[in-house]
Formats: C-alpha cells, sequence, structure tokens
C-alpha cells in the first residue's frame, strides 16, 4: 500500500528537489544580493586567506579528495559551500567555466537535468534549465527554471561567475549560483561553490513530504555520530539533501574540466558518474549504463531539437 504523501513526495522528485540541487549561490529572502568582486585584488587575496585557513580540513577528511564541504540550515533558507583543490592549472579553469554555455555542459553531468540551453534575452546571456526525473523522459514533463548569467571577474588570477534566478517550482526563490576561484601552487586551483536559497510554505511542506518517504534513508556527508556497529553516522534531513547535491555539482565541475570538448562527452559522463559511485552510499541512484545511455539520449534531442 502506498503511503499517503507518496504522490506529493513524487511531485517534488521533478519539482523542487531539482531546485536544491541547482540552487547554487541564492540569498535568503530578507538579503541583498551580493555585489559583483572589481576584480582579482581582493576577491583572489581573499580566496587564498581561505585556502590557508582550510589546510587542516583540506588534508584531513573522508573524501579522499582535498576538499571541505559545510551546510547550514535556517527557517528560509537552506546553504551550502564546498571548497576544493582542484588538479587544473587556473587558466583551464578560468576558461572552461566563464561562459554560460559551458556552464550548461556541467549542468547536465547531473542526473536531473534533462536540458540546458544558453539564448540571448535583452543582450544577456539566460541558461534554460529544465529538470526532471532520474530517467528518461519528455521534456514536456520537466520544469524550466531560468539562470542568468553573469561573469563578475575574469583576471590573471580570479574568476568569479554568477547565475541567478528570481523563481523556482513551489515557492522557491532568489537562486544564485556562483563560484570562485584562484591558482595556488604546482599547476592547482582552489575553487569555492557557495549555495542558497529562499522558501517559503509549500517548499517545506514538500520537502517534509519527501524526507518522510522517499528521501527517508537518504544521507548527506556530515558524521553525527556512530551507527551500533562503529561505522559513522551522517546527517540526514535538508542538510543531507544539500550536501549530497553540493558534491554532485562540484564533481561535476571537475569531471568537466578533465574531458571539456564535444567529443570527449562520453568519457565525462564515465568520469562522472565513477566519480559519485565513490561515496554510493550518499550519492547512488541508478546504474552507469542507464546514466550513460540516459546523457547520450538528453544530447541528442537537444542537438536534433526534439521533445
Amino acid at each position: 500500500m502506498k503511503h499517503p504523501t507518496q504522490p506529493f513526495a513524487r511531485r517534488l522528485g521533478a519539482g523542487l528537489l531539482f531546485a536544491f540541487m541547482l540552487a547554487l549561490g541564492a540569498q535568503a529572502q530578507t538579503q541583498a544580493p551580493a555585489e559583483p568582486a572589481a576584480g582579482g585584488g581582493d576577491g583572489a587575496a581573499t580566496l587564498k586567506a581561505k585556502y590557508q585557513s582550510l589546510q587542516p580540513q583540506l588534508a584531513n577528511n573522508p573524501f579522499k579528495r582535498r576538499i571541505s564541504l559545510e551546510s547550514t540550515e535556517s527557517s528560509s533558507r537552506l546553504a551550502g559551500d564546498i571548497y576544493a583543490v582542484v588538479d587544473h592549472p587556473f587558466e583551464r579553469v578560468r576558461d572552461g567555466l566563464k561562459s554560460g554555455a559551458n556552464w550548461c555542459e556541467v549542468l547536465m553531468l547531473h542526473l536531473n537535468t534533462k536540458q540546458c540551453l544558453v539564448k540571448n534575452e535583452g543582450g544577456n546571456a539566460v541558461l534554460s534549465v529544465a529538470l526532471g526525473r532520474k530517467f528518461d523522459q519528455p521534456l514536456s514533463d520537466a520544469q524550466v527554471v531560468k539562470f542568468n548569467y553573469r561573469l563578475a571577474a575574469a583576471t590573471s588570477d580570479y574568476l568569479d561567475a554568477r547565475l541567478s534566478a528570481d523563481e523556482g517550482p513551489l515557492s522557491t526563490r532568489n537562486y544564485r549560483i556562483e563560484l570562485t576561484a584562484t591558482p595556488i601552487d604546482a599547476g592547482k586551483s582552489f575553487i569555492h561553490l557557495s549555495y542558497s536559497y529562499a522558501y517559503g510554505t509549500a517548499a517545506r511542506l514538500a520537502m517534509q513530504a519527501y524526507l518522510a518517504t522517499l528521501g527517508s534513508d537518504k544521507v548527506g556527508f556530515t558524521a553525527t555520530g556512530k551507527e551500533g556497529d562503529g561505522s559513522a553516522q551522517y546527517i540526514g534531513g535538508v542538510r543531507g539533501v544539500v550536501e549530497r547535491n553540493t558534491m554532485r555539482y562540484y564533481l561535476a565541475i571537475d569531471s568537466f574540466l578533465d574531458f571539456p570538448t564535444a567529443p570527449e562527452q562520453d568519457k565525462r559522463f564515465a568520469s562522472w558518474f565513477d566519480a559519485t559511485e565513490q561515496y554510493a552510499k550518499q550519492l547512488h541512484e541508478v546504474e552507469r549504463n542507464d546514466y550513460i545511455t540516459m546523457k547520450r539520449n538528453e544530447y541528442r534531442r537537444m542537438k536534433e531539437g526534439g521533445n
């Protein structure tokens, strides 16, 4: 017998949850959007200082990567931050992530992104992102969120790229995607991927329904204690949602930088999937062949302009 809230939770799965996944950088309802960085100088210095302060966390963590992952929750706001060292020179990071078209390539790696198109609206680049379920489905069944793209800084030592959307599904709003990056030693780069978003009553109720049913056994990455067998106990709830998808998008950025060209798409798909399987307890959703086949089909549909 189905749980009475499952239909509502499944509706969330096709709407609100994807907003959580894509809401990288939103400000809460009561906060004004941050002003863009003036250029390399202060932004690069601030990020380099953060890199130095996070040395213990970057060197000693359960991710087997140089990563620091944080999440916070308040009554009307969820937020997540990931700081990471990527094994790519800054020029590759800056040139790869300073265009809206390439951000579409990053977003498309996620299971729930069905299509991403860059359009010119009023002289501004807009990413039209169709969000759906974790399997092949018609675009008519997906929901579209439009992100305005803005390059706040792209200098010799600092990148600040931002996406913003005023509204999302089910009373979510004020999305702001933000990625900053700066070069560090040995041809590597330090990046900060930040996100938050504002939400209302409908979104809160929908997420409660999801967490009570389909998402009841899902966890994030923050350790909260020990299980009976001595293994780590991880945070669940909405912070678990935020942490899982923060990691998914960080891995998408890294996989795109590894394989940035169109002929390398299959390698990119495989790289992202294999990276997520390193954290299967948190991130496993579908099988490898199913994921790669789905992404091939979605790219083919975009190229052909079909539904």
